[in-house]
């Protein structure tokens, strides 16, 4: 079996640096703050090349929170792209404020210029920049679109750590970046967590706070805030994969690299492009092709994993229905039926890669 995401596997080849800062974490009594949780913040905005991090408890707390520290005005719109997970989305409606949806780029699956423009209206505030599937999005061309109508940029970076635009790691491009350290992540914990990065001071601060009741010290709440806390197991757990992710993350783009080079003669389907001057991290590998589930059944036949990201594009979901917009002609809208994720990651050796890519021709070729 070719799994798809082996979280034992990477446990093991860390286990005694992983189960000494588990049980140092124990025997100090330290779960809520303190000093681990200090310093993966730090290890973290320095990986990231931000100023600031800001530990949450998961990576949808880490959007609205980030939202909110903006303080948008009341009736506020946010734009999102339509090919993502549900979070990028909720996490607008929940704080308040309409999405927006726009389409993606057919080829990145990026947000899109084009369909960015065409949706502003002089209510829109905000741009959340999906890095998808560990792609950076093209930030200069949101940095002039967010300069031309006085728009914020939120980067959510749930599937892009350690991801590159120009030299630049994701998150602190635009005005705050969020991530999220669900275990199948590139950077997983243990359980739920998130963080928000920004080289803004103010925004720091007010994140903080409002991750933490309104507070900056015990009991001297300035305004009601939330409980949205990663806690120090998970940080301790963090920090010791972050030394990891580097290593990591390179082996998936050699396996990515062996994907685009050994599939790139077969036809029938579309691989994933790698835009000029970014550090594509492949938190997924997606191809698009027309008869992707029957191709996803052969290769589970025999004994490779693979999954669907995203089965139905976020405007044709019927927590969306009020907006009428599932009949539209996004490329999203359309692509959802098209996109399989075959297996990457640190725990696949080339010669799985091998076997995958042999399945995927002897499927076209019977």
């Amino acid at each position: 079996m070719i799994k798809f995401l082996d979280l034992q596997k990477q446990y093991l080849s860390i286990k005694e640096e992983i189960d000494t800062s588990i049980q140092n974490i124990i025997n100090t009594s330290s779960f809520i703050g303190g000093e681990k949780l200090t310093l993966f913040e730090k290890n973290f905005a320095s990986f990231q090349q931000a100023d600031y991090c800001v530990g949450v408890a998961n990576g949808t707390d880490a959007l609205e929170i980030a939202i909110e520290a903006l303080n948008l005005p009341k009736d506020s719109e946010i734009i999102v792209p339509a090919n993502s997970f549900i979070a990028s989305s909720e996490a607008v409606t929940r704080s308040g404020f309409k999405v927006l949806f726009c389409d993606c780029e057919e080829d990145s699956y990026t947000i899109s210029e084009e369909s960015i423009k065409a949706v502003i209206t002089d209510k829109t505030k905000a741009i959340i920049a999906v890095h998808l599937y560990g792609h950076p999005c093209d930030m200069d061309m949101l940095l002039d679109i967010a300069k031309q109508y006085k728009l914020k940029i939120i980067e959510d970076c749930a599937q892009a750590h350690g991801a590159e635009y120009k030299g630049r790691r994701v998150g602190a491009i635009g005005d705050i970046g969020t991530f999220s350290f669900y275990p199948g992540k590139n950077l997983g914990a243990y359980g739920d967590g998130g963080a928000i990065v920004t080289n803004d001071e103010n925004l720091a601060i007010k994140t903080r706070m409002i991750a933490n009741h309104g507070r900056v010290e015990k009991y001297n709440h300035v305004f009601e805030g939330r409980n949205s806390r990663l806690d120090t197991l998970q940080a301790s757990i963090l920090d010791v994969k972050l030394k990891h992710l580097d290593k990591w993350t390179n082996h998936r783009i050699k396996i990515a690299d062996y994907y685009l080079e050994n599939l790139k003669g077969v036809t029938e389907i579309i691989l994933p492009k790698r835009s000029k001057d970014v550090r594509q991290v492949y938190h997924l590998f997606v191809i698009r092709l027309e008869n992707r589930d029957e191709l996803k059944a052969y290769l589970s036949e025999n004994g490779i994993q693979t999954g669907i990201h995203y089965p139905i594009a976020l405007p044709k979901l019927k927590a969306y229905s009020y907006l009428n917009m599932a009949s539209s002609d996004f490329k999203a809208n359309k692509l959802d039926t098209s996109l399989l994720s075959i297996p990457i990651g640190e725990h696949i050796p080339i010669e799985s890669a091998e076997q995958v890519v042999s399945a995927i021709k002897l499927f076209f070729n019977d």
